[in-house]
């Protein structure tokens, strides 16, 4: 909680605010990383860097299958893809777009029903993301057993909403090709050594922590998020599930107690509605009791409903925003005709050669960055 709260790298000042010793919290956040139970990253703020998240379900057409995720990463601003089922029976994904080429986006997303790759879309637009810790106090550490308190996250969820807070505002701030390089290896491992990063630059060291500070202090770097899965792979899913509250002022109830909850990853407002995004792990036999609470939340008139997707944790790929396709002088690149092209050559070179090929996948080890 400190490590969030503080910051990732500065284990004395986690020793300090926790009155912990500093030789136990370095072995004990060593063993952690080094078993693969302690994960950390950062949300950058992708509004002050030019860019806003989108979030597609994607229905893919029988025998195309294959082909969408490869459709999907065509533009090169997508940071993640997964297969899903449910509602959508194809391909979910986020991305990160130039915040002027939204519209070219949504052409895009057009082009690739109108090729045959997938029978529709659903788009949605997203708001920062925030992914809360889950909260140990729901954890019996003598039992080692989770309290799934649904009666009580009922009424939370359900009682009379204060007035909805204003809509941050986020003034821009300069940054470069070189800061984003930062930032997106701070999305890989929250924790890379200011060494590392000074090398990868060819600067010095004090010259990458003045710009690192920086990117802190001017609310580039919106959340250190630390990735600990409260429940085993092995009897637990992953869902994504929109949630539309019938005002705003529910909306930023539902987001507060939400955050509360340990099986809940993410969470991400959608842009223009009172809708929130939310990243689901949980215990399958834990699963009806959720569509039970969201049901009696919607009979309650506190809910206009709710959808919801299976992500197969197995198919999950990822990578930082496309910091590749900035340059100082011009911005962010993005051009649809080059990639109404590649979409072309890519599903035309499909339909010649792997478009028969049957790949069977081994069972890896899943991870949910």
């Amino acid at each position: 909680m400190a490590m969030r709260k503080y910051g990732l790298r500065n284990l004395q000042l986690i020793a300090n605010k926790t009155n912990i010793p500093r030789p136990t919290v370095h072995a004990r956040v060593s063993r952690l990383e080094k078993e693969g139970l302690l994960r950390t990253w950062i949300h950058p703020n992708y509004a002050k860097l030019g860019l806003v998240r989108a979030m597609v379900f994607l229905t893919t057409k029988p025998g195309k299958e294959l082909l969408a995720p490869e459709a999907l990463r065509v533009p090169g601003y997508w940071l993640r893809l997964i297969r899903c089922m449910g509602e959508c029976n194809g391909y979910y994904s986020t991305h990160a777009i130039p915040l002027e080429k939204r519209w070219d986006f949504e052409q895009y997303l057009e082009r690739i029903v109108a090729s045959g790759v997938a029978t529709g879309y659903r788009l949605l637009w997203l708001e920062e993301a925030v992914s809360p810790l889950p909260d140990f106090s729901y954890y019996d550490t003598k039992k080692k057993t989770w309290t799934f308190d649904w009666p009580k996250w009922l009424d939370a969820l359900a009682a009379k909403p204060a007035q909805a807070q204003r809509k941050e505002i986020f003034l821009p701030s300069p940054f470069d090709k070189k800061d984003l390089i930062i930032l997106k290896e701070l999305i890989k491992d929250g924790r890379t050594k200011l060494t590392e990063l000074a090398h990868l630059l060819g600067m010095t060291v004090p010259a990458v922590k003045y710009r690192f500070d920086n990117l802190a202090q001017s609310g580039f770097i919106r959340e250190y998020v630390i990735d600990m899965l409260p429940f085993a792979p092995e009897i637990s899913d992953l869902y994504e599930m929109v949630l539309e509250f019938q005002t705003r002022e529910g909306l930023a109830l539902g987001e507060r107690v939400l955050s509360s909850l340990p099986m809940v990853l993410t969470l991400s407002r959608v842009e223009g509605a009172n809708s929130i995004a939310v990243r689901i792990y949980l215990p399958r036999t834990q699963m009806n009791n959720l569509l039970t609470m969201f049901s009696a939340l919607t009979r309650r008139g506190v809910l206009a409903g709710f959808t919801y997707v299976l992500l197969d944790p197995m198919t999950i790929r990822t990578q930082t925003f496309a910091y590749k396709f900035y340059e100082d002088s011009t911005g962010w690149h993005y051009n649809n005709l080059e990639y109404f092209e590649d979409l072309r050559k890519v599903s035309s070179a499909f339909d010649r050669e792997d478009g028969m090929r049957v790949v069977f996948q081994t069972a890896p080890v899943p991870t949910f960055q």
